[in-house]
């Protein structure tokens, strides 16, 4: 027997279809506080692309860099790939911010594959870059929910 007297319990995930009746009844008791979030807007994505220490631009530019592949992410490239990464949470399935993640490999897909015959290039990623590498795919919601 585990005294639970001071044990914090936290669940996360996406309840939004799920009712409190659904949980074990010994969970129920246990999950007072129920706290709704916001989707990410176009901001949200900018700063977790751009801010942290080791942001996902951070770590492609580092991860090129071992093929001496250099890029160079411009504000209206990181502006598409936020825009994306919203519409397709918001037409297909809403996943925070792991969409980044999948979007970002979709527009850097070919760089990764031919970086090693690419060294010493500079490629700018800007918002014509971002929209040639997925922008149909994202707005084809159909296939969107296979790829992205």
């Amino acid at each position: 027997q585990i005294q639970t007297d001071h044990i914090l319990f936290i669940a996360s995930g996406a309840f939004h279809v799920a009712k409190p009746s659904d949980l074990l009844p010994e969970l129920q008791g246990r999950l007072p506080i129920r706290v709704e979030l916001q989707p990410l807007t176009r901001e949200d994505f900018r700063c977790i692309l751009t801010e942290p220490e080791n942001s996902l631009i951070k770590q492609y530019v580092a991860l090129l860099g071992t093929e001496q592949v250099t890029l160079d992410f411009t504000d209206d490239g990181i502006n598409a790939l936020a825009d994306i990464a919203v519409e397709i949470n918001t037409n297909v399935e809403n996943i925070g911010a792991r969409r980044l993640h999948t979007v970002m490999e979709r527009v850097l897909d070919e760089i990764s594959f031919a970086a090693t015959d690419r060294g010493g290039e500079t490629i700018t990623i800007d918002a014509d870059f971002v929209e040639r590498h997925i922008g149909d795919l994202a707005r084809n919601t159909d296939l969107s929910k296979f790829i992205l």
